[in-house]
């Protein structure tokens, strides 16, 4: 997390969370049931048209839906959020951990991925690392002998989960921090150990963090190298930050993409992490019509107030309800979830944390339980360069309760404006109306019973495919 995001948090009130779209949402009901997800996903794409497609990697990524975030380190041990460098690693000593049951949790929220910090700003690495002292080689866990990274890629890969890491760039420990080419290849350096040692690495992590180091001077990142040598070492992972370039951060960590979502962006507005103005958070938020890359967004927010464990947060965890509001104002805006759930001293995953997680899982799975458009005929008509209709008629009357709306992103993102309708005693009635749709429009409903719907795309940035568009009970 970088102070510029800190700082625009703090600042936000309730005309700004209005902006955002936060608001009272009707619950769903039902049995539970695996909640759908895309199918027949083979990465292909159709033949460029002029506009951005997505890579094989950023499909996977966004069908994931769902990664937790796991912030653990010194600051797990002195109660703090960000450590100043000065940290002991004697203090690092987790007695009880088990990468396992981090991988357990995640399952049973169904969570694809998980993203480990395998350095924060304080500068101590969580695997022994051959570019500083200031890590788990000089704590008492495991008799110094231990690599917390590769316990966690190994359980991840056993699990069946894809393995991220986060590298902070901001190092408030190490003396070449601020004395630019010095530090930036310190900082390759450890980017090369964590991409070459581990297999795989799904996502690579970054903020634009940046203060001064305990040399008292400022750093200039290399980010142009940086992504390169990712890239180099890690063909197949994105990469995320405030400027991409394959994942972009969504502007806030209150968990709310924007009403409207774009997944192209205009690169030029944000060319690197840590930068501020209007138009820099309005891109983050809702990327670009017209943008030339294809650049998703990524909402990441934290299931308790702070990002590391506070024993005295153990009693304001999220409740699964609030933790269902994040999924649709995240999951169900064209974005990708990554929710914060950090470690214990223990090195466990506290167990009201995983208790609301698995909750989470029972009541997403409860609200898209019962499709009432299943098998039904889809009759879809193109109207014109920019408008289409699809239309359903059920066999009887069905109260509905949340709508689920998907374009086929591999072909890229088309629909600029859309309203659904539903036939209710012989009238049509507008149920729900909004812009983007992307790889997922999911909107919760005050129950409304219909005997047939209509989605009409009004506005649409080439010429529309058919849209899945599914009804729950």
């Amino acid at each position: 997390m970088s102070i510029d995001r800190r700082a625009f948090l703090s600042s936000l009130g309730a005309g700004s969370l209005a902006a955002l779209g936060v608001g009272a949402l009707a619950s769903c009901g039902g049995e539970p049931s695996r909640l759908p997800r895309a199918d027949g996903a083979d990465g292909s794409r159709e033949q460029p048209t002029g506009r951005p497609r997505p890579s094989p990697a950023q499909l996977t990524w966004q069908r994931d839906e769902l990664a937790l975030f796991l912030h653990f380190g010194v600051n797990t041990f002195t109660d703090r959020e960000w450590g100043d460098g000065t940290e002991t690693p004697a203090i690092f000593a987790p007695e009880a951990l088990d990468c396992a049951q981090w991988t357990r949790t995640a399952q049973a929220a169904g969570a694809k991925a998980l993203i480990l910090t395998a350095k924060h700003h304080d500068g101590f690495c969580l695997w022994p690392t051959e570019t500083t002292r200031h890590s788990v080689a000089s704590s008492p866990w495991r008799g110094g002998d231990g690599d917390l990274v590769r316990e966690f890629t190994d359980a991840c890969r056993v699990a069946g989960l894809r393995a991220g890491l986060y590298l902070s760039p901001w190092d408030r420990n190490h003396p070449t921090y601020g004395d630019s080419p010095r530090y930036n290849a310190v900082y390759r350096a450890q980017l090369t150990e964590l991409l070459t040692r581990y297999g795989p690495i799904h996502e690579v992590w970054f903020d634009g963090a940046n203060g001064e180091g305990p040399n008292g001077k400022r750093q200039e990142y290399d980010w142009p190298a940086t992504w390169a040598l990712v890239k180099q070492l890690q063909p197949e992972s994105v990469i995320f930050s405030d400027a991409g370039p394959d994942v972009r951060w969504i502007g806030n960590e209150i968990g709310v993409a924007g009403e409207t979502n774009w997944s192209t962006v205009d690169p030029r507005i944000v060319p690197r992490p840590g930068m501020e103005g209007e138009e820099v958070m309005r891109s983050l938020r809702e990327g670009d019509r017209d943008g030339t890359v294809w650049r998703p967004g990524e909402t990441d927010v934290s299931i308790r107030p702070g990002w590391f464990w506070h024993p005295a947060e153990d009693a304001r965890v999220r409740t699964p309800e609030n933790l269902k509001q994040l999924w649709f104002t995240s999951v169900g805006r064209n974005s990708k979830l990554l929710l914060n759930v950090p470690p214990t001293r223990r090195g466990l995953l506290h167990e009201t944390d995983v208790r609301h997680l698995a909750e989470l899982r029972d009541r997403l799975d409860a609200c898209f339980a019962n499709d009432v458009t299943s098998g039904l005929a889809r009759r879809w008509r193109v109207q014109g360069a920019t408008s289409a209709e699809l239309e359903l008629t059920l066999p009887r009357a069905e109260t509905i309760r949340a709508l689920d709306l998907r374009e086929r992103i591999e072909h890229g993102q088309r629909v600029a404006a859309f309203t659904v309708s539903g036939r209710v005693d012989g009238a049509w009635r507008v149920l729900v109306a909004g812009s983007t749709i992307g790889y997922r429009r999911a909107t919760r409903l005050d129950p409304v019973t219909a005997d047939a719907l209509r989605l009409e795309i009004t506005d649409a940035v080439e010429p529309p495919m058919e849209v899945e568009m599914r009804a729950y009970q």
